[in-house]
């Protein structure tokens, strides 16, 4: 392990050792600290928001960026508790749970149920509890800090979760696991690390997964959002329905049904949401500089 993985890692269990309330606090200075430097993340989470709500107030946009900065950081530190403390403990962070009955698609006829969990509040402890309910596969990408991914990989899997890669072996494991009748938890807001197309995000056209549509269309499965809100005390956990449409047989309905799903989450905690990711940094055209630093 080099210096740097070791740092990494020291400075996660020492995070980790925190209770969950005083990781949360922690998030919060260095959240403040990040809006008060003017950072990147700031930065980023301006355009975005510009680009997803055109019409809103300036002033209220600016707000909203801080907030989601600050957010941004309290949901990485919440992680690290939650990584290094016994599920036990963490699941006294629960205050509540809406609409859990929406994972059984048995009414509907289908079979294994594609868990869709976006950037907002925090997806970890929803990850973790949903993996309580049914036998669940992850599809993980690795962290860039090689060291980080022992620790991330355990605290991800304490619950029963099973991770896997994002590349064709952790398809097929994804398809085996449905095809069983059980969970796959899948992050659906981020570019593709494997197949993608262009679909309407709040008007936007955005790369998104083809995968999610690829496995309902060879497994006949049941989909859901979800997401752990962030409130006093604790977390909120809430799930929220599928359109019917993301079961369509053409692709770019079925993509654009699953980016409103994402829009539908996000509306319930707008502040909660990674605005900083580069979500538009590939248009269709391939000449978009959305994200360039203006001289």
């Amino acid at each position: 392990m080099d210096i740097k993985g070791r740092l990494a890692v020291g400075a996660l269990k020492i995070i980790g050792k925190l209770p969950l309330s005083w990781s949360r606090r922690l998030g919060l200075l260095v959240g403040k600290i990040a809006v008060w430097t003017r950072s990147e993340g700031l930065r980023l989470s301006c355009i975005n928001l510009e680009l997803c709500y055109p019409a809103m107030d300036p002033k209220q946009r600016e707000r909203l960026a801080r907030e989601s900065v600050i957010s941004t950081a309290m949901t990485g530190f919440e992680m690290a508790a939650l990584w290094n403390t016994p599920w036990a403990k963490s699941k006294n962070a629960i205050v509540g749970v809406r609409n859990q009955h929406l994972l059984d698609g048995s009414e509907e006829g289908r079979t294994g149920t594609i868990v869709l969990m976006p950037h907002t509040g925090n997806w970890e402890i929803f990850g973790l509890h949903v993996g309580t309910l049914a036998p669940c596969t992850v599809l993980y990408q690795p962290p860039k800090i090689e060291a980080l991914d022992p620790v991330i990989r355990n605290g991800r899997e304490v619950t029963g979760g099973k991770m896997v890669p994002t590349n064709v072996h952790g398809v097929r494991s994804l398809l085996k696991a449905l095809k069983a009748g059980n969970f796959a938890l899948i992050l659906p807001d981020q570019e593709p690390d494997m197949g993608g197309d262009f679909a309407p995000f709040f008007g936007r056209p955005a790369l998104t997964m083809t995968l999610v549509h690829n496995l309902i269309q060879r497994t006949n499965c049941h989909v859901v959002f979800g997401f752990g809100k962030r409130v006093e005390g604790g977390f909120e956990l809430v799930f929220v329905p599928a359109e019917k449409a993301i079961y369509n047989d053409e692709q770019k309905v079925s993509l654009a049904a699953m980016n409103r799903g994402v829009e539908a989450c996000i509306a319930q905690a707008p502040e909660q949401y990674q605005w900083e990711y580069k979500r538009f940094r590939k248009q269709p055209e391939g000449k978009s500089k959305i994200y360039r630093k203006k001289k």
